[in-house]
């Protein structure tokens, strides 16, 4: 007898760069009937709150800000109309260049708080993978088909690639290049080519509105950059084009590129077909770098799409992967379960 159950879940993000906050209103169902090992799987998902991308605030280069981190998350839940006392369950992971910081396991533990029934974690690169293919749908494709699928999820810190296979990994790599190496690179190109020292937000911007690789041949941007000159020290300000920024974005575009194709040239010829069919999947905050999809798609020689809501999918696929009892359903490093309610 099948029996059926709603639970709210909530899944905290915290990245290298960004924190977001999703809760999720998860049906529950019971396969197992009265005389037989009970069979608890999520059939379907309502995401009912999607927080703002919040950056993820630090106190130095190797310590996280708990404090205002946890200020962050409690205002999320005051956004969403939701007590810490309303969720029935929850996961908060640590990723990225975030779980590499000395302060990352007291950080995960003092956001235990902000449920009864949680669990934190710092995931590895291998389940990053995992859990934004879950988030973008990816993961659900491969059930769903019987087909195996490929997922590289670039966030601020480090690209994690994975090869999905019914819901499992089959072969998967993690490349500390991502979304702030992008700010840094051109941050240190525009230095050179223009002699102009400019800041870290001011790259950012450049790769957000001006940088593209290449292969997009219609796209042609121009920004105007201030900064100070490193000829004078006055203030200048200077004009940059997407083909001034052709050389840093491809530097770090082709490691990706290059990291990918390790991984798919390793998985078995009998699963490459279907990534050949059904493609690769694109999700993260650097995602969204125009011209990524269609270098990747020519590197690679598959389809290579972006989900349509890349920079929430780790935060969405952490909801998703919770089950019953304080566990997550698979492959989480050093989960430690919140023991009770508050």
């Amino acid at each position: 007898m099948a029996d059926k159950t709603a639970i709210l879940s909530v899944g905290i993000d915290v990245g290298t760069s960004t924190t977001q906050v999703v809760f999720s209103k998860l049906q529950m169902d019971n396969a197992g009937g009265y005389f037989s090992v009970p069979r608890v799987a999520i059939v379907d998902k309502e995401v009912v709150y999607k927080s703002e991308v919040n950056m993820t605030p630090l106190k130095t280069d190797v310590l996280i800000d708990t404090d205002a981190l946890r200020n962050i998350v409690a205002a999320e839940f005051r956004k969403a109309g939701y007590r810490p006392e309303d969720t029935d369950s929850g996961a908060a992971i640590i990723t990225g260049e975030s779980a590499r910081k000395e302060n990352s396991d007291a950080v995960l533990k003092s956001l235990s708080d902000f449920a009864g029934d949680f669990v934190v974690s710092a995931a590895g690169p291998d389940m990053e993978s995992l859990i934004a293919g879950k988030g973008s749908g990816a993961w659900q494709y491969s059930m769903d088909h019987h087909c195996r699928v490929a997922n590289l999820d670039i966030g601020g810190g480090t690209t994690d690639i994975a090869v999905l296979s019914l819901g499992g990994k089959v072969k998967a790599t993690s490349v500390r290049v991502a979304g702030n190496h992008y700010d840094d690179e051109i941050l240190k190109h525009v230095r050179n080519k223009f002699s102009i020292a400019i800041g870290q937000r001011t790259a950012e911007q450049l790769k957000k509105n001006v940088a593209c690789c290449p292969q997009k041949a219609d796209f042609d941007e121009t920004m105007e950059v201030k900064g100070r000159s490193l000829l004078t020290g006055l203030p200048i300000k200077v004009n940059v084009s997407t083909s001034d920024l052709y050389e840093p974005v491809m530097l770090l575009s082709e490691q990706i590129g290059t990291a990918a194709h390790q991984v798919l040239e390793k998985t078995p010829p009998e699963l490459a077909g279907d990534i050949f069919r059904n493609g690769v999947m694109l999700t993260g905050g650097g995602a969204q770098l125009h011209g990524l999809t269609e270098y990747l798609s020519e590197e690679l020689k598959v389809e290579v799409t972006v989900s349509p809501d890349p920079v929430n999918c780790v935060a969405l696929g952490t909801a998703m992967s919770l089950g019953l009892n304080d566990k997550l359903e698979t492959g989480f490093l050093d989960a430690t379960p919140r023991i009770g309610r508050r």
